[in-house]
């Protein structure tokens, strides 16, 4: 039963924690425009590194978004991490092993929780079958295997290389080792148990998702497969709540900031908030800026270097 409620509570921290995240983002200040080009939803404009702004009278035309530009650029990165391994190839030897085999393992999950729920509502169990089972072994097991390959890989890299570790806080340590252990621990009970490691879990998602709880003797040897589940349900509810949240991010980093190219027009969705952002007093003291926590930020825009009011 605690291994049942474990899991329970788990899920339940992990959802709050993907809720809170997106919500703080959500009420997060206007970011500060880049201006950066090729923007990925410009369509055919992004292969030269072109805007609407082109156009004359581009604010009395529609806007064309492709959402295919986008997707071209966002599935590749996210499932091959394609910018680090242009920028730094030695790191993305272990942080692409790392991330794919977390999407194998989530991918694993997702279809032992799905057939779980499946068999709750009387859709049949299509793990049941030996086909099923292979392939549900083979992708948890080669996803363990590479995500435990690439985060020692990451732990040895932050450890040995200077200017890593100069920056690396003792949190950076702890999460990599988190998974280390974790992933390590669920390897050992594949490599020990083989199938039956998967068949465990199997049987514990569709009672999970039934609702009926059972006791580890009638879902045989389950010393091993049931304490994976507490370290991952562990893992799984700390995550949200880290920095390492930053897979719900990545749409905030890549719309939200990098690609944000929505034109600022009157009465249009952004006025609102620039007038606001506008608003806010600035501390900063810096000599071009010259802030005393009073001066709000359209002062400093609207006052020459002096500081005398522009014409």
């Amino acid at each position: 039963m605690i291994v049942y409620i474990i899991a329970y509570a788990a899920l339940a921290v992990f959802l709050l924690g993907v809720c809170v995240r997106i919500s703080i983002w959500l009420r997060m200040p206007i970011h500060v425009r880049w201006e950066l080009y090729p923007v990925a939803h410009e369509g055919a404009r992004a292969a030269y590194g072109g805007s609407y702004l082109e156009e004359t009278d581009w604010w009395t035309k529609p806007r064309h978004v492709s959402w295919w530009g986008e997707l071209k650029v966002m599935v590749p990165e996210i499932l091959f991490l394609v910018a680090l391994r242009e920028h730094n190839r030695r790191l993305w030897y272990r942080s692409f092993p790392f991330h794919f085999g977390l999407y194998l393992v989530a991918v694993t999950s997702v279809i032992l929780l799905g057939n779980g729920l499946a068999a709750a509502l009387g859709l049949g169990d299509s793990l049941s079958t030996p086909v099923g089972m292979q392939i549900l072994t083979i992708l948890g097991t080669v996803g363990l295997a590479a995500s435990l390959f690439g985060a020692a890989g990451l732990y040895l890299r932050r450890l040995r290389l200077p200017e890593l570790r100069q920056y690396s806080t003792p949190a950076d340590f702890f999460n990599v080792a988190a998974f280390v252990l974790t992933f390590g621990f669920a390897l050992v009970g594949v490599l020990t148990q083989g199938i039956g490691f998967f068949t465990y879990l199997r049987e514990f998602a569709v009672r999970l998702l039934s609702f009926e709880p059972s006791s580890g003797a009638s879902m045989g040897s389950s010393t091993l497969p049931a304490a994976s589940i507490v370290l991952m349900g562990a893992l799984l509810a700390y995550i949200p709540w880290t920095h390492m949240s930053h897979f719900i991010g990545k749409y905030f980093a890549y719309h939200a900031v990098r690609w944000n190219d929505t034109p600022n027009l009157p009465g249009g969705s952004q006025e609102a908030s620039i007038r606001q952002a506008l608003s806010w007093p600035v501390s900063w003291s810096a000599p071009h800026i010259r802030g005393d926590g009073r001066k709000s930020w359209a002062a400093v825009a609207t006052e020459g270097p002096e500081g005398d009011k522009k014409s």
